[in-house]
């Protein structure tokens, strides 16, 4: 070869080189130790669009304080419109990061997905947008993501600096998916509305106990989620996937807890997870929602790979799987508006069973219990030693609470919080154009109890008993009535059922109703409660039995009182009636 060949090679290979490191993003220039923050992740999110059509920057919405919530749309035809890209054959895969700004490998993760996406057309890699369009959240909790610093996650083994677990007003957006309280998860609700994709990756970090495995995972296949996709999620996404991760020297295990707390040998327990969570909310949508966790005791850098092989190997089977899963989709979709789903008795929550088990290989590391010279408790001591537990599993779900659905709901129009509510979800409904009389199947609570303390901002409900009744009810014009069948079923079952898993009931929307709003002043009800003890011997036989039961009603002249003023006609009827009816026909 020539001295101007070699050279020519030479500076080809530095400008290639050059090209190169210009694309590399803050977390490889820093050699997998850091992340970068809000403004760097917009500014590499807004070269990758600037430079490619297949990438589109936008936005969906602010937080708090004010800052814009990222989207990029990659699209082999750089179409940005939700209805285009379903009309090309091509199903929508929804990634999402940093709704735990301290749990950033997603972030890094995606935004080296879509360079190389986009800048190596020689790899093959662009195969991977043939069936399927990628919509990318870099950051979900852009203002937690600000919060930014070393001592964030206590647990964790890297990146250098990180977000914060909460957005601004102390919310986890992953307990928001339902009630939707945060302005990030309202505009997300609206996102995920108009776009409907068909797949979603939703990326963490897990706490808890040291093991082998990079990475662990949810996704609903205990029989919350329609059964179709349960089957294909569990007998064809799940064996490929992690065969291909366990292939590429990332192991994969099921996201499990422990018999006892951050045991391992105790046993392994799975879970179903309520609607308030991200892929438990997924499963109510009828669409397949897949979380990832990375563990948190591995080098960032380690976690940041295994995340973006996790999205590569997704890609390659969503793009051989798109028709089955978007005929699965429309099934499932179909189901919840069918005779049969209505007819059958929709289970409400889970709990898995103690007594039904199998076993299984677990990777864990040999560990020792120690006996705290502080608490008294113990601890654990994990080693670097290997080691596979042969475990007892406990993974069936057993259905406690079942519920006959109703054809439709009807919500009162000044309830107009609820109904925003329902219209974030996607709900179908339509207003009352005048006043109706309209018999209802009602519920009437009792015993009420709440949370002591705070829970994501409210205090929830401890307790929830009711009784039935049915009754003619007025609902003014502008009332809601919601049919039931229809795509957002388990929704509309969730949020309105007060039994539901993260009902609105439970969380506090409706707390107005167990309030008493009139009493009798004492001088009007001590000589009516005389009256009515001389008249009715069974209520002054119960009378009795509440003094000799209760004592602290029995040292309350108020409570005495008002337990006679509740026995009166002057009683608040409507006070603990839920609001919501249900209309058993159409």
């Amino acid at each position: 070869m020539n001295r101007t060949i070699i050279l020519l090679v030479l500076v080809f290979s530095s400008l290639l080189t050059v090209a190169q490191q210009e694309w590399l993003t803050f977390y490889e220039l820093s050699e997998g130790k850091r992340t970068p923050r809000y403004q760097e992740t917009i500014e590499y999110c807004h070269r990758l669009a600037d430079t490619s059509p297949m990438v589109y920057y936008t936005t969906f919405g602010f937080s708090p304080q004010g800052r814009e919530l990222p989207l990029l749309i990659v699209d082999k035809e750089g179409l940005q419109d939700p209805a285009a890209i379903k009309a090309s054959g091509r199903i929508i895969l929804l990634i999402e990061a940093c709704i735990h700004p301290g749990e950033s490998e997603g972030k890094d993760a995606g935004m080296m997905l879509i360079r190389d996406l986009i800048r190596d057309p020689g790899s093959g890699i662009r195969d991977l947008l043939k069936q399927v369009s990628i919509l990318f959240i870099p950051i979900f909790n852009v203002d937690g993501h600000e919060r930014f610093g070393p001592y964030n996650r206590i647990n964790q083994n890297g990146p250098e600096e990180m977000g914060w677990r909460v957005t601004s007003t102390n919310l986890n957006l992953n307990r928001d998916f339902l009630k939707a309280d945060t302005p990030e998860m309202r505009a997300w609700l609206k996102m995920f509305n108009g776009w409907d994709p068909d797949f979603f990756v939703d990326i963490h970090t897990t706490d808890g106990a040291d093991y082998q495995y990079v990475l662990t995972f949810m996704m609903e296949t205990l029989g919350q989620m329609d059964q179709g996709l349960t089957t294909w999620c569990d007998s064809t996404f799940l064996p490929q996937w992690t065969s291909k991760l366990d292939s590429a020297g990332y192991p994969v295990f099921p996201y499990v807890q422990f018999r006892r707390w951050h045991d391992p040998k105790s046993g392994l327990v799975r879970d179903v997870a309520p609607a308030m969570f991200s892929q438990g909310y997924l499963a109510a949508r009828n669409r397949p929602g897949l979380l990832i966790e990375t563990h948190m005791l591995k080098p960032y850098k380690l976690r940041v790979e295994a995340s973006y092989h996790c999205l590569i190997y997704a890609l390659e089977i969503l793009n051989h799987q798109a028709n089955e899963l978007k005929s699965l989709i429309r099934l499932a979709d179909d189901y919840v508006q069918s005779s049969e789903f209505m007819n059958t008795p929709f289970p409400l929550k889970y709990e898995i069973s103690r007594s039904d088990s199998s076993f299984i290989d677990f990777k864990g590391v040999e560990y020792e219990e120690i006996r705290s010279d502080i608490t008294g408790g113990t601890w654990f001591k994990y080693s670097s030693t290997p080691v596979t537990f042969h475990l007892p599993i406990f993974a069936k779900a057993i259905s406690t609470e079942a519920v006959k659905l109703p054809a439709a709901y009807v919500i009162p129009v000044e309830w107009a919080g609820v109904i925003d509510r329902l219209n974030l979800h996607g709900v179908r409904m339509r207003r009352l154009e005048k006043d109706s009389v309209i018999p209802v199947t009602s519920y009437k609570l009792k015993t009420p109890a709440w949370r002591s303390t705070p829970y994501e901002g409210r205090h929830p409900l401890s307790r929830i008993e009711y009784t039935t009744f049915a009754e003619k009810r007025v609902y003014p014009a502008g009332s809601v009535w919601i049919e039931v069948a229809q795509p957002a079923a388990r929704v509309i079952i969730h949020l309105l059922e007060p039994k539901g898993d993260g009902s609105l009931l439970s969380w506090g929307f409706f707390d107005p109703i167990f309030e008493q709003k009139e009493y009798a002043e004492f001088y009007v009800m001590e000589p009516m409660a005389q009256q009515m003890l001389k008249e009715n011997s069974e209520l002054k036989r119960e009378f009795e039995e509440k003094m000799e039961s209760d004592s602290i009603f029995a040292g309350s002249q108020w409570q005495i009182l008002n337990w006679f003023y509740e026995r009166t006609p002057y009683v608040d009827k409507k006070r603990f009636v839920y609001p919501v009816g249900k209309v058993e026909q159409l």
